[in-house]
């Protein structure tokens, strides 16, 4: 697939680390460092304009290593960008940490996922089939 992309900022490309990579990673493109303070929230640009084909979606997620150390995650993850969108690549960070997190120019800040999807067509009806689980959900298969 090919995806027309415009770059303001001064880092490369998002691009996959690996060959059976899934996200790429996305940087932060900053005139001057951002901190985040705890619970605190921001957008975070990137620089990135893009423009995907119709039926493909790009993902916004969090990058595991962040949040795990940091405790910094993307808060409405994942983000999506549609793919009639234009504008600039912004990602909602969130820091749940206890202390300050400054955010640099070029950071790997989150990762995105280019994924397929469909629009659906409601059928309205009166009665859903039967399945053996049922309407049992919210851990109602257990824990092991």
């Amino acid at each position: 697939m090919t995806v027309h992309i415009i770059n303001k900022s001064s880092h490369s490309l998002p691009n996959y680390e690996t060959i059976a990579s899934a996200g790429m990673d996305i940087k932060a493109n900053l005139t001057d460092p951002v901190v985040l303070e705890p619970m605190e929230r921001k957008i975070i640009p990137t620089g990135l304009f893009m423009e995907l084909p119709v039926g493909i979606e790009a993902q916004v997620r969090p990058r595991s290593g962040l949040a795990i150390k940091k405790g910094v995650t993307v808060l409405n993850a994942p983000g999506t960008i549609d793919a009639d969108y234009r504008g600039e690549v912004g990602v909602i960070l969130i820091n749940l940490s206890k202390e300050n997190f400054e955010i640099q120019n070029g950071d790997r800040i989150a990762q995105m996922v280019l994924a397929k999807y469909e629009q659906a067509t409601w059928n309205e009806v009166d009665v859903l089939s039967e399945t053996s689980r049922g309407a049992g959900g919210f851990g109602s298969t257990g824990v092991k």
